[in-house]
């Protein structure tokens, strides 16, 4: 079935046109004029900002400074003894414990020298036991006696032949032999104790030699024993081992000084840091008034920002500044308990060297960069918003320091700064903003 168009005169077309446009030009004036009307209504309203307070405190002075880690000993393990390399047991880069054994050395010759050094031992100590034993001197004890012995019978038989031989009682001849035989028997007596003296000089003697030979018999024994003993290389402390520099078979010691490992205490461990002179100083004499006796606790910054869980305390600090740089080496020592901490790392020393009384403290979120400058805005008794430009010192716990452009009192922007404007009028809150008022 086919269908006719409809046919509608240009004319009337042409009406129905500009009805339309002059409809749709109405309704969009209108809601134009009910948006700038929703607009103005939304301008007039002062936005809600937090502000906070400048107030002050006392606040420590910090200072991050380059650091490096430390073993607090580090030996280098040396054969004492030449030998040859048979044993190494230990794994290279792990922990050993002290008096563990690290490396055997072939011990042969050093017991063949130790059964030498004490069988010598047992012929001193016979030698000795001979020599305190000997008879000389008693057997020369006895001459004495027995010549003072045949001395006084010679003085008796002169004592009683001499009255005798003078009343001619007894021929002259026999007073004459008794005095010849008391002179043989004084010269006998002298004789003996010359004798007895050089027993005891010669026993005396013979024990003292006998007595030397077995201390160095000992010594040598001793020397013996250590030599065995120094085949046996155990770790002196606790603590971490690299590789080892020596392989098994080759000949150590002596003539050779190489080391054969190298081991490092774990714990504690040493952290040192360079501070300028200033801030030593301040750390130390100038600044004392302002200490108010702040302790020496440092805090170890590590290479990937997280922060040491073990707080150290400073324990020397160096002998003379460094004449190139002007600073002096501080060392610190931590705790170390699991050996997170290696010799050689590199982190940042976070140390207390003064601090600050009264100091003026804002948010850091409140400070905002315009032009190189540091600014914040400030609120007024009257709800204005002025905007200051300020210095700034120390950080601390999420705070900067002012040290100039703003005062105690002043009540400065710390959330909403995009929406206040200087010269603008604002509603302070002095708790975080959860949603725009009329929400």
């Amino acid at each position: 079935m086919n269908r006719t168009p409809i046919r509608v005169p240009a004319r009337r077309a042409w009406h129905w046109i500009r009805t339309a446009s002059s409809l749709l030009a109405v309704l969009g004036a209108a809601c134009g004029k009910d948006m700038e009307i929703q607009q103005s209504a939304l301008t007039k309203a002062p936005p809600a900002v937090v502000v906070t307070e400048v107030v002050t405190q006392t606040v420590p002075v910090m200072r991050e400074l380059v650091a490096r880690t430390e073993a607090v000993e580090t030996v280098a393990i040396k054969a004492r003894v030449e030998a040859v390399l048979t044993k190494m047991e230990f794994k290279e880069g792990g922990y050993v414990t002290k008096d563990q054994v690290l490396y055997r050395l072939d011990d042969r010759t050093y017991a063949a020298e130790l059964a030498v050094a004490e069988a010598r031992l047992a012929q001193a100590q016979a030698s000795l036991k001979l020599a305190q034993e000997q008879v000389s001197v008693r057997a020369a004890e006895a001459g004495v006696v027995s010549a003072r012995a045949m001395l006084k019978k010679a003085e008796q038989d002169v004592s009683r032949l001499r009255p005798l031989a003078e009343k001619d009682a007894v021929p002259r001849q026999d007073l004459d032999t008794a005095l010849a035989a008391e002179e043989v028997a004084q010269a006998s007596v002298q004789a003996e104790e010359a004798r007895l003296t050089n027993s005891i000089i010669q026993e005396k003697v013979g024990i003292l030699l006998a007595a030397a030979e077995v201390q160095a018999a000992q010594g040598a024994l001793d020397l013996a024993e250590l030599n065995l003993e120094y085949c046996t290389i155990k770790s002196p402390l606790d603590g971490l081992i690299g590789r080892t520099e020596v392989s098994v078979g080759n000949l150590v010691g002596r003539g050779d000084t190489s080391t054969l490992a190298t081991v490092s205490s774990k714990d504690p461990i040493y952290v040192t840091f360079a501070i300028s002179e200033d801030e030593y100083l301040r750390f130390t004499t100038k600044k004392e008034r302002e200490r108010e006796a702040a302790d020496d606790a440092v805090q170890l910054i590590l290479a990937d920002n997280s922060v040491f869980p073990h707080e150290g305390v400073v324990v020397t600090a160096g002998r003379a500044v460094n004449e190139k740089t002007g600073t002096l080496q501080i060392v610190a020592k931590f705790a170390n308990p699991t050996g997170t901490l290696r010799p050689g790392q590199f982190g940042r020393a976070r140390i207390k060297v003064a601090v600050m009384g009264n100091a003026m403290l804002i948010p850091q979120r409140a400070v905002m960069e315009r032009q190189s400058a540091k600014v914040v805005f400030i609120v007024g008794s009257d709800n204005k918003v002025a905007q200051r430009t300020v210095q700034l010192g120390e950080r601390f716990e999420g705070k900067f320091v002012v040290t100039k452009g703003l005062k105690v009192g002043d009540r400065v922007i710390s959330e909403g700064q995009l929406k206040a404007r200087p010269g603008g009028t604002v509603v302070p809150m002095d708790k975080p903003i959860t949603s725009e008022p009329g929400h």
